[in-house]
């Protein structure tokens, strides 16, 4: 199991940007697919992007590309969401998620995750 904290939450007006930070307990030397999803209230749980730990190309979910960057340091301990442009739509609970796998062509199939954290709040204001 991974354990994951996000932090880097906050309140925004529309247009602002947020970065986003999730700290992992990543062994450096193992294979990851790593995500950040999100939850609005009264909504499921989304994926908005993912990323393979030892490459740079990020997967993106329609409604956040060109907006949203995922990046992932090879040997680093930690996942980032810069998220730009934002919109009151993008208000919700955003968790990174991460599974071990040597995939990754895969790391976009959403329902694979299984180790989360525990959230952090994004409020964008119009």
């Amino acid at each position: 199991r991974v354990d994951l904290v996000e932090s880097g939450g906050g309140s925004v007006q529309a247009g602002g940007s947020l970065r986003l930070s999730c700290e992992g307990s990543f062994d450096p030397y193992d294979y990851y697919c790593l995500a950040w999803f999100r939850q609005a209230p009264g909504e499921e749980r989304v994926g908005v992007a993912a990323i393979y730990k030892r490459h740079d190309t990020g997967h993106y979910a329609d409604s956040v590309k060109g907006r949203f960057t995922i990046s992932a340091g090879y040997r680093k301990r930690t996942l980032y969401l810069q998220m730009n442009n934002l919109r009151p739509e993008d208000t919700a609970v955003y968790y990174c998620a991460a599974r071990h796998s040597s995939e990754p062509d895969t790391c976009s199939q959403w329902r694979r995750y299984r180790d989360w954290g525990r959230g952090t709040q994004v409020t964008v204001s119009s």
